[in-house]
């Protein structure tokens, strides 16, 4: 079994479509928007995406809930984690050796929990 794909809400979409495509702008990834709601980044085993949520409430983040992105090595881990944070993102921990991964945590335009890992 494998994961399908992953999906964080957000209140603004244009403002993710910017984030996001930067952050992923050195990864060979596809964007697609079907609809105003959705955009996808799209690659080989990889489907990320995010949504105006269909209820038309507003997108809130899950306490404990967090995507990962195992993005390569160790330089990778520290400049995606730059990069979020200057696209606008917040630090939620530094690059550091977290048991046997190095990692980096922050949180999207949304409040969203990202870690990058080697």
């Amino acid at each position: 079994m494998k994961m399908n794909y992953f999906v964080v809400g957000t209140n603004d979409m244009d403002a993710s479509k910017v984030f996001y495509d930067a952050l992923f702008a050195d990864a060979d990834l596809q964007t697609v928007s079907p609809n105003d709601r959705m955009t996808y980044w799209i690659g080989e085993d990889f489907a990320f995406a995010a949504a105006i949520p269909f209820d038309t409430k507003p997108a809130t983040n899950g306490n404990g809930t967090m995507v990962g992105f195992c993005v390569g090595d160790k330089e990778d881990v520290v400049r995606l984690h730059g990069l979020a944070i200057s696209l606008g993102g917040t630090c939620e921990g530094a690059p550091n050796q977290r048991g046997p991964k190095f990692s980096a945590y922050v949180r999207d335009l949304d409040g969203n929990k990202l870690c990058f890992s080697d």
